[in-house]
């Protein structure tokens, strides 16, 4: 049986109160306004359109302050409706602070007997859900009420007829506007929390509803009388913009709906209302405080990555959270954080939000935490850079009189460089700081005294292995000369050395040089995944996204043909990737029939720079072994790639990823259950990727009505 879990009539936060309203007779709007005032409404709703800002010619009066209050209009003793009571608090603007200064900026002090008075017409603006009203009162403040630091007195309206449940805008100005205008926003109470509900016809036929939760299913039971029909929606509730429809359904007599506890989030509200011309809806959202929504919000929250420095935290609703930087050392199990060097920021859910960086590079990552828990994280440059690299972070601080210090930024702490502590920065401490004079250090962040660098570590780690590489090999030298001593076992040790010799090759890898075209940054994203997938197997993976600083320094036809050349040299592949705009090019470079039709290519164009050295290859018939090409599923067929350059292996991915993989090890290969394994592994790294270039783009949302300037 199904076990109550929360009353929907209960929803209007941890201690509801049940309101008892003040009534009111008649029909008629009135102001009134407090003593010594002299007030008056004008009759008839008027168009609101503010002006522009006016500079005050002398004391004014301005609205300071807004207040609401909830009254019930009645037309007979159990006949009302809800209405909204305003009191807007006046002050003066411009009042001069001189005992010698009168209002109208005189030699003279205006005395009270005078009968001087400032005037103003003061503009209530009203907006609830498909309505709006304007109103216009004139207000008259006494001279002798018009003192500096002391407010000038209020004026009540009354009274708004509003909906019960809705969202109330409220702005008060003068007209002309000497200042910019107040605003306040009232959420109205449904019939569920007021005393006498009873006296409002629209309460009286509202079906009732209640939560309740049976094994992983959740229940919503809904009670509606004989013959009525009412209307019922599930919605996502948003802060900012129009709400987000779920689920419709006209129901007709008691139902019983099962939601998923999958489905659950914290903005999952629940809106019912009578089927009739202008009916009351109720809105309530009993999730808000459900561990299981939050859970459920968090595992489907995503962190995006928006060129050129700026990222998103994309989610079904608002959440309170906050956003930081940390530091992902390859095979680290835990990120570093940089605060508080780059303190946590507030993050506003699907809102583009700026780095503080100069440069992105793979180990950053984002960090998202909410209620001093960590949420997610994301090394959102790890798939349009290259994989983590073995960096260390420097931190250079500017002291006084110019000088500076240098520290590495490590979990213990930040370690001087220039130090005998045993760790690795220290060690190499001085190299690190050649490097970073000598500009092969990557500028992060730069502080108003601080500065944070990634200078890279792996050539020193290389250096390390070439004296382990020189220490086996006079290993084997002296093994040699003992095995030269048993002429008998030459034959069998020239065996092994040629075994341990293709087991080295094998281990070093093919090198395979990928070309693309620079369709977009989703595409961009992909072919980064790849070329990651791809340098985890065994094959030395070069693409222009990992050699920005050579392409800016070469060009692109210079590094193309360098690394091509070096490519054929030691056996390696070229593997052209097909997209609409790759195949484009080449079917424009083979109408045209010479390479300078085009003009020259884009500093990063490494794929329109590599067509008058690629596609004369293939024409000559010398494509066969030295180029693989493929292209992606969903993003172009294979028939649409120039039939010339079929004379090379095309494959389609995922879907031909063994076959692929084998053509880019060649002779190296694993065996099948290897290669299905290693496919396995690169087709689950393409997966979310290959999804953000086949997804449409989302249909604009429609704009929300503007808000009086």
């Amino acid at each position: 049986m199904p076990v109550p879990w929360f009353l929907l009539s209960l929803a209007l936060g941890r201690s509801p109160a049940v309101l008892s309203l003040e009534r009111l007779s008649g029909t008629q709007d009135t102001v009134h306004c407090s003593p010594g005032l002299s007030c008056h409404l004008w009759d008839g709703d008027l168009l609101c359109v503010p002006g522009s800002l006016m500079p005050a010619p002398g004391p004014v009066l301005v609205p300071a302050r807004l207040q609401t209050e909830l009254v019930l209009r009645c037309y007979q003793e159990q006949d009302c409706d809800l209405c909204l009571r305003v009191a807007i608090h006046l002050a003066v603007h411009g009042l001069p602070e001189g005992p010698d200064q009168d209002l109208y900026g005189t030699d003279a002090e205006l005395k009270p007997e005078e009968n001087g008075s400032l005037q103003a017409q003061v503009v209530l603006y009203f907006r609830a859900y498909a309505a709006s009203r304007c109103v216009l009162m004139e207000v008259q403040v006494p001279a002798a009420l018009v003192h500096p630091g002391r407010p000038a007195g209020s004026v009540v309206f009354e009274c708004l007829e509003v909906a019960l449940g809705a969202e109330v805008r409220i702005w008060a100005y003068t007209q002309p506007r000497y200042q910019k205008e107040l605003n306040l926003t009232q959420q109205l109470p449904d019939c569920r929390s007021l005393e006498v509900r009873d006296s409002i016809e629209n309460c009286k036929a509202l079906p009732w509803l209640d939560v309740a939760t049976d094994g992983e299913d959740v229940l919503l039971h809904v009670d509606i009388s004989e013959g009525q029909r009412v209307g019922l929606s599930l919605y996502w509730n948003q802060s900012q913009g129009p709400t987000r429809p779920w689920w419709h359904q006209n129901l007709t007599g008691p139902q019983t709906i099962s939601l998923n506890h999958t489905d659950l989030v914290p903005c999952l509200c629940v809106q019912v209302w009578p089927l009739e011309p202008d009916s009351v809806r109720t809105s309530l959202c009993p999730f808000r405080e459900d561990p299981r929504a939050h859970r459920n919000l968090w595992h489907g929250a995503r962190l995006r990555l928006l060129p050129p420095q700026s990222w998103r935290l994309e989610a079904r609703c608002p959440m309170p959270a906050e956003a930081s930087l940390c530091w992902q050392p390859p095979g680290g199990d835990t990120c570093q954080p940089l605060t508080p060097l780059l303190p946590r920021e507030n993050v506003t859910v699907n809102k583009a939000l700026e780095f503080p960086l100069l440069n992105g590079h793979p180990n950053l990552c984002v960090q998202v935490h909410s209620a001093e828990k960590l949420q997610l994280q994301d090394c959102l440059w790890a798939d349009s850079l290259r994989p983590p690299r073995d960096d260390v972070l420097l931190l250079e601080v500017q002291g006084a009189r110019e000088n500076r210090s240098f520290c590495a930024l490590e979990p213990g702490g930040c370690t001087p460089v220039l130090s005998r502590a045993p760790t690795r920065a220290a060690r190499l401490g001085e190299q690190l700081l050649r490097d970073l004079h000598s500009g092969q250090c990557l500028k992060l962040w730069d502080g108003d005294l601080e500065t944070l660098w990634a200078c890279p570590m792996d050539k020193y780690m290389h250096q390390r292995w070439v004296l382990l590489w020189l220490a086996g090999l006079l290993l084997a030298a002296v093994l040699f000369l003992l095995l030269l001593l048993q002429k008998g076992r030459v034959k069998g040790w020239l065996r092994l050395l040629q075994e341990d010799i293709r087991a080295g090759a094998a281990a070093r890898g093919r090198r395979a040089l990928l070309l693309h075209a620079a369709d977009d940054a989703a595409f961009e994203r992909l072919v980064g995944a790849l070329a990651s997938a791809l340098g985890r197997l065994p094959l030395r993976v070069a693409v222009d996204l990992w050699s920005g600083r050579e392409l800016g320094a070469l060009g692109p036809a210079a590094w193309v043909h360098a690394q091509r050349r070096l490519a054929m040299q030691e056996g390696g592949v070229v593997v052209l990737l097909f997209s609409p705009a790759a195949a484009a090019l080449c079917r424009e470079w083979l109408q045209d029939g010479a390479p300078g039709a085009h003009g020259p290519p884009g500093t990063h164009d490494a794929f329109a720079a590599s067509l008058s050295c690629v596609l004369p290859d293939f024409l000559q018939g010398r494509a066969a072994g030295r180029y693989v090409s493929a292209c992606f599923d969903g993003l172009l067929p294979p028939a649409a790639v120039p039939a010339p350059l079929h004379a090379a292996p095309l494959f389609s991915l995922p879907a031909q990823l063994p076959e692929f993989l084998g053509a880019l090890q060649g002779r190296d290969a694993p065996g099948p259950a290897r290669l299905r394994e290693s496919a396995r592994q690169v087709a689950r790294a393409l997966r979310p990727a290959l999804e953000r270039c086949s997804r449409p783009p989302p249909d604009p949302s429609p704009a929300a009505p503007a808000d009086p300037e």
